[in-house]
């Protein structure tokens, strides 16, 4: 018994990339570091939020490669001249990779009180209609 995917279903035509991306989202990583969440703002708009604590904006870039959104942290420079008798705000490098629908963009990114937030909007899909002529054959 052969297994069908979304890729091979026969009532599934051109739909190979969606299972492209999901396994790109897949190995994108599972690691918890830093914690984020993902919240539906408005039937079009989203935004993604991440803890980072300890980061300056310099310490942060925000791409978008071939659809995929990657946000990557810097370690901040150390202050030699602090000594901690606990340290439990992690300060280290990171990179969470998000993928992104065709349709969807980055409008933003901000930083406020430790945390980044960055906004994504879903274009508005044209209605189209097209109809197809039948020639003979």
């Amino acid at each position: 018994m052969s297994k069908l995917t979304l890729g091979t279903h026969p009532f599934l035509l051109g739909f190979d990339q969606i299972e492209r991306m999901l396994e790109q989202a897949e190995k994108s990583g599972a690691d918890g570091y830093p914690p984020f969440n993902i919240e539906q703002v408005s039937e079009r708009a989203y935004r993604i939020t991440l803890a980072v604590a300890g980061f300056s904006d310099d310490d942060l870039s925000i791409t978008v490669e071939d659809r995929k959104l990657v946000v990557r942290g810097r370690s901040p420079k150390k202050d030699e001249a602090r000594v901690f008798l606990h340290r439990g705000i992690a300060a280290r490098q990171f990179m969470k990779s998000f993928v992104l629908a065709d349709g969807v963009d980055v409008s933003g990114a901000t930083t406020e009180n430790g945390l980044l937030h960055i906004d994504l909007e879903r274009a508005e899909p044209e209605k189209l209609v097209q109809t197809i002529q039948i020639r003979k054959g």
